[in-house]
């Protein structure tokens, strides 16, 4: 909450603030009780400023958005103040406005971009006709508009007449994600709200978007207020940034202060428990606890349960606003101590903790012993399916996997890396069994899998044992577990199958003990539970255990903490570490995420691949990967990675070091080097000539595929194409 206008001059205060909060909350009438999920908020944004709005799944965020532009949907309540601050005429009461006046305050004053580019448009519409259609219903000159259409659309780096003659289902979803904050600014409204925008895209398309808004907040005086989980991703954007919990806001101040000196014990353990490039590993911590249930908030500050500084006092008073400073403001009645209570770094008696990693992967430790699944020049081609009008065409080829090669050991951890769209999850599913390769071949134990598959050859393994000794956990739990199962019957499914030798109560208690073990406390209420009465983390960790429960060797892991919040990550990706030295098992990691990726890897003594346009461009241990990228494409991936440091403060963002934002279409990739129209080290011999896989630094397990690896091609004596393409785009 901010301070009062008591505390500031009047005409000041309005001068400076274009939306004004006093003492919002949202509630719904449910039938287990009130659920409040705003809670007395009050809060200024300012004219002309990015003011960034953070906080873990259910704290508040989305509401807070909706009440900014009283959208909040029936039977919700929304009460207490709403004012605009135009910048010629009268204040307007926001909750007093008529249905015609808040269809003219919501697109023409403030307007709304939301999580799902895809749900935002009619599918069986072209976007041109949702531009005009918006321009009609407003009564603004469509020509005009169409025109201001194209400007923004260039601004954003798209081409106006493709994308406006596109349907939705066209364009990726970088592109629609664009398209619909160039729809979200064609009436040219003063504020834009943008509700966790970003957060279905990968890493290069965020940070891209994260800089066009940087541009676009400037060339056309927008007010932004930017909704997100992610801290780190808006760190170089905001002006002042807005910690959520339990529906209010905890602390409130300029960025640079929020992340150098944080002050409530929520906003040092979520920054702490944030997963970068730069800190040690053993520092990163999750948050303990969960956010509380609506209809359940705890008395005095929310936060109590879960915080390390709690006493009587937090448990009976809620902590009103105390400044920080004159434009810091935090909610914590004992926030002086949390400094020393929660140090943003660990520290020993030499200095910084040191990481508890093995300098060498378990591939270098492995070289030599027969690998448990090897991929050799494995390839995966679809056609695409043909529309009525194309019968008559050649059906068009992606070749989502293109010449892999790749061994994973024992106990070994792999942790693909790349785009949306780049083969990440196509690989892995190739790589354990559930797609057939059109090229190519994938070994388990030395046997051809797909030859054990169709009975050709005498193997000492079945399909039946294949299948159970490679295992996938996906990226949601929820639509992976039966919804008319309770988690008994899930997990005691797998028991049965390959465990008969277990009976009954066996069974139930080795599952009881899992779920003890992985924080489900106490096991039996969980052991009772359906799906839907579980938690997204919850739920995940009910997947992994169905999965280890098999005994497997592999598991392919697909994106499993990406639908988590931040604060659970650690802990699930801790979790799952634990489980892989319990069971001996391998895992191969997709991951969008290059922090997330250097977590796992160097908790694991593992590897990071880095997968583009069906290729792989780069694999080798943590350390290089992050700090010696070989590749262009690995450089791009770790500018694009958002960053925190050991002070808490932001990387400062520099020139992007890719050429285009969109990837190239896989139907059609470029010749030579896949990556060379994007790439800023491109020369001529990088389009006509495709590179291998080369030694890329003195660890044997580090390769790359770029000509810039070897010291005596061709490539340095060609010409650059850099200067040549830049004019194309012009």
């Amino acid at each position: 909450m901010t301070v009062s206008q008591t505390e500031y001059d009047r005409d000041t205060l309005h001068r400076e603030t274009i939306i004004e909060i006093e003492d919002a909350s949202v509630s719904f009438d449910m039938e287990r009780g009130d659920s409040r999920v705003l809670d007395s908020v009050d809060l200024d944004v300012r004219r002309n400023e990015v003011l960034g709005v953070v906080g873990e799944s259910g704290s508040g965020k989305s509401m807070l958005a909706s009440a900014l532009l009283d959208a909040i949907v029936d039977p919700g309540v929304l009460t207490g103040d709403v004012t605009y601050y135009p910048n010629d005429g009268a204040p307007v009461d926001v909750l007093d406005l008529d249905k015609q006046g808040l269809k003219e305050f919501r697109w023409e004053e403030v307007s709304m971009v939301f999580q799902g580019a895809m749900s935002s448009f009619n599918p069986v519409r072209k976007i041109r006709t949702h531009f005009v259609e918006t321009l009609t219903a407003h009564d603004y000159n469509v020509e005009e508009g169409v025109e201001r259409a194209h400007r923004l659309l260039s601004d954003l780096y798209l081409d106006p007449e493709r994308v406006l003659d596109s349907y939705p289902h066209e364009l990726s979803g970088g592109m629609k994600q664009r398209a619909l904050i160039a729809l979200s600014l064609i009436l040219e409204p003063e504020v834009l709200v943008m509700d966790e925008p970003t957060a279905a895209l990968d890493l290069l398309m965020q940070r891209s978007i994260i800089s066009l808004l940087q541009q676009i907040q400037t060339e056309y005086d927008l007010t932004i207020v930017f909704i997100t989980h992610d801290l780190p991703l808006i760190a170089d954007l905001t002006d002042r940034i807005a910690v959520l919990y339990a529906f209010e806001i905890a602390e409130l101040g300029p960025t640079e202060e929020i992340l150098e000196f944080p002050a409530h014990p929520y906003t040092r353990l979520l920054l702490k428990s944030t997963p970068n490039l730069e800190s040690s590993i053993d520092e990163m911590r999750p948050v303990e606890g969960s956010a509380p249930d609506p209809v359940n908030v705890p008395a005095g500050c929310s936060f109590h349960p879960r915080c390390p500084l709690s006493d009587g006092t937090c448990e009976t008073t809620d902590p009103g606003p105390y400044p920080v400073d004159d434009d810091h403001h935090v909610h914590c009645h004992h926030w002086e101590e949390s400094a020393d209570a929660i140090p943003m770094t660990e520290q020993t008696d030499e200095g910084f903790a040191e990481s508890s990693v093995a300098p060498l992967t378990k591939a270098t430790r492995a070289a030599g012993a027969e690998p448990l699944v090897s991929l050799d020049d494995v390839e995966v081609h679809f056609e695409k399916e043909k529309g009525f009008f194309d019968i008559f065409s050649d059906p068009e080829t992606v070749k989502a996997v293109d010449g892999i090669s790749l061994d994973i050991y024992e106990k070994d951890a792999v942790v693909l890396v790349g785009e949306s769209g780049c083969g990440k999850t196509t690989l892995g599913k190739t790589a354990v069994g559930l797609q057939r390769p059109t090229g190519g071949s994938i070994k388990y134990r030395g046997a051809d899998i797909w030859d054990v598959h169709d009975g050709n050859g005498n193997h000492d393994v079945s399909w039946g044992e294949i299948r159970r000794s490679l295992q996938i956990v996906h990226q949601d739990p929820g639509s992976s577990l039966n919804p008319h199962r309770r988690v008994k019957t899930s997990l005691e499914e797998p028991l049965k199958r390959w465990h008969d030798d277990l009976d009954g109560n066996d069974r139930k208690q080795r599952i009881l003990g899992l779920l003890d073990h992985v924080g489900m406390s106490p096991p039996e209420d969980y052991f009772e539970r359906y799906p839907h009465q579980l938690s997204g983390g919850e739920q995940q960790r009910v997947a992994i255990i169905r999965a280890m429960l098999m005994n497997p060797d592999l598991i392919l892991a697909d994106e499993p903490v990406s639908a988590l919040d931040v604060s659970l990550r650690v802990e699930m990706m801790d979790l799952m570490i634990q489980l892989q030295e319990m069971f001996d098992t391998s895992y191969l990691f997709i991951s969008h995420d290059l922090a997330n990726a250097r977590y796992i890897a160097e908790k694991t003594g593992g590897r990071i691949g880095v997968v583009y346009l069906g290729e792989l461009v780069e694999i080798g241990p943590p350390e290089q990967i992050i700090h010696d990228p070989q590749h262009p494409y690995t450089k791009a991936l770790r500018w694009a990675t958002p960053e925190l440091h050991h002070d808490g403060s932001a990387d400062e963002v520099d020139d992007s070091p890719i050429r285009e934002i969109d990837i190239p279409d896989p139907t059609n990739p470029p010749s030579g080097c896949r990556y060379h129209t994007r790439c800023p080290e491109a020369r001529e011999v990088c389009r006509s000539e495709r590179p291998g896989s080369y030694e890329a630094s003195d660890e044997e397990s580090h390769r790359a595929a770029c000509f810039r690896a070897l010291d005596n091609h061709e490539y340095w004596h060609s010409e650059p194409i850099t200067d040549e393409m830049d004019s194309q785009s012009d």
